[in-house]
């Protein structure tokens, strides 16, 4: 009886061990929860549009509540684009794309910076980075090459069988530096 005893002891304690080490999250208040994996500009030619994608790999577990706050510099000038973005505990990478761009050129470097908050909006974490376009806007059409659920050919853009207009996007752009 005292083996069962002590059998019944040592399950308890594995149990509570395992628990503890599973509910446990590394606070040691020092280093990095994310890490920049990786950044780049996505061009849709169907849809005409290019927008910016940024990825981050969890380094330490991910709590409850945390999110990510990304600010994209405005290549068309003005306000930056903020999107927030909701971590999820067991996803092994945090993917951010921005809403569609203007004005976007070629070999420019533009500004990007992501805050990591906790649950109840303390900054954990600042990373902050420039991307670099390898193509310039102007090699997306000006408008959706094809429209609605059935991908037929946009009416706005016939007879520009290249997809550009004379008017092009009608986006006024700040000049190339």
């Amino acid at each position: 009886m005292p083996e069962r005893r002590f059998l019944r002891a040592a399950f308890a304690l594995s149990v509570l061990a395992l628990l503890a080490l599973a509910g446990c999250r590394e606070s040691s208040g020092g280093g990095d929860y994310f890490e920049l994996s990786g950044r780049l500009f996505v061009f849709n030619y169907r849809v005409a549009t290019v927008q910016y994608l940024v990825t981050l790999r969890p380094l330490k577990p991910v709590g409850q509540g945390e999110v990510a706050i990304a600010t994209f510099e405005n290549p068309a000038g003005g306000e930056a684009l903020v999107v927030r973005q909701k971590i999820w505990p067991l996803n092994d990478k945090v993917t951010i794309h921005s809403p569609p761009l203007e004005c976007v050129v070629k070999d420019r470097a533009y500004k990007v910076s992501i805050r990591i908050e906790d649950a109840k909006g303390a900054v954990m974490q600042a990373l902050e980075t420039t991307m670099t376009s390898s193509q310039d806007q102007s090699v997306l059409p000006d408008k959706p090459l094809v429209v609605g659920p059935l991908y037929d050919p946009n009416p706005e853009l016939k007879g520009h069988p290249d997809g550009h207009l004379p008017g092009g996007r009608g986006v006024p752009c700040p000049p190339a530096a």
